[in-house]
């Protein structure tokens, strides 16, 4: 039964928030972000915990402060969301204005495939749809598949419609499709900055240890691809703004191991860098430093804190 409520929740937002005015949809937005604000449920707790952290030198006030920012941030993000299959491809380009463009253009020519890391930060499908309609380079990215099977479906399918091959986290099998597409010099961009599985790489995260995903530095350095760390944010106007970050340069010495976890830091240092400039935007209602991860209740006790982006 929630899982049927939480597809239509998700099927009302695509079929009726698309249909309102822009200044309408910003509204709402806004509204329900700050009711889910001031309720203090978990994944805001959660929120103000891991800004905790990016500010530490923030007392109480500052936190509450950025937390309902970084609510009303998360919010705009599904609002864009679920405006995006609507919007004119101008709309599209207008709506995003990223720096470093040309470290992106440059690695594309160099017929090397490039990989392109993001964290939770800003509206990376709207950054994917600039790709693919200002540049008119088509990508591949993967997505974990989320219950209902209904529910992976409608973002499959949206994400899709925006111009986007999306394969399944299926392990092995996606990792040699993505390996496939940057041999013939092709895009894939993936979210790389949370992973608790036990192929995590554990990097230093505002001076504490957290586990970030592997495969964009392995993709790397199995294909000799690109690897761009890309952060994303929002100011006070319409306009998304975005790094593209320089390219992490492979070492030259060690196992692919050892060069995939030490790319693997120079990513997570990028991340930190975007994120301790723009951390309202930075939309991490989630548990991410080991030592939390290491508090947690055990299995069946713990409460879900909901609020990741798929």
């Amino acid at each position: 039964m929630r899982e049927r409520l939480t597809d239509a929740l998700y099927g009302l937002g695509w079929g009726t928030v698309k249909r309102l005015p822009e200044p309408v949809a910003d509204a709402l937005g806004r509204r329900i972000a700050d009711a889910a604000w001031k309720r203090r449920g978990q994944g805001v707790l959660r929120l103000e915990a891991n800004l905790a952290r990016v500010v530490p030198d923030a007392g109480p006030e500052r936190l509450a402060r950025l937390s309902r920012a970084g609510m009303r941030s998360y919010m705009r993000y599904w609002m864009e969301s679920f405006r995006l299959p609507v919007w004119s491809e101008e709309r599209i380009r207008a709506g995003f204005a990223p720096e470093g463009v040309h470290h992106l253009e440059k690695a594309l020519a160099s017929g090397r495939g490039v990989v392109v890391a993001l964290p939770h930060m800003g509206n990376y499908d709207l950054a994917g749809a600039w790709v693919t309609t200002r540049l008119g380079v088509p990508f591949t990215t993967v997505a974990e598949r989320l219950k209902p099977e209904t529910l992976y479906d409608r973002f499959v399918a949206y994400r899709e419609a925006l111009g986007m091959e999306v394969l399944p986290h299926a392990g092995g099998s996606a990792f040699g499709t993505l390996a496939r597409r940057l041999r013939a010099g092709g895009l894939v961009c993936l979210v790389a900055d949370r992973d608790l599985s036990s192929s995590g790489v554990e990097v230093e995260f505002f001076g504490e240890a957290a586990k970030m995903p592997a495969g964009p530095a392995m993709l790397a350095v199995r294909t000799g691809a690109v690897l761009l760390p890309v952060t994303l944010w929002y100011d006070d106007s319409p306009v998304m703004r975005g790094r593209i970050h320089d390219p992490v340069e492979m070492p030259a010495d060690g196992t692919r191991a050892e060069r995939a976890a030490v790319m693997t830091q120079r990513v997570a240092d990028a991340f930190a860098a975007g994120i301790a400039e723009h951390p309202q935007d930075w939309h991490m209602l989630q548990r991410l430093w080991l030592a939390d991860v290491d508090r947690r209740p055990r299995p069946g006790r713990e409460k879900s804190s909901g609020g990741e982006k798929p």
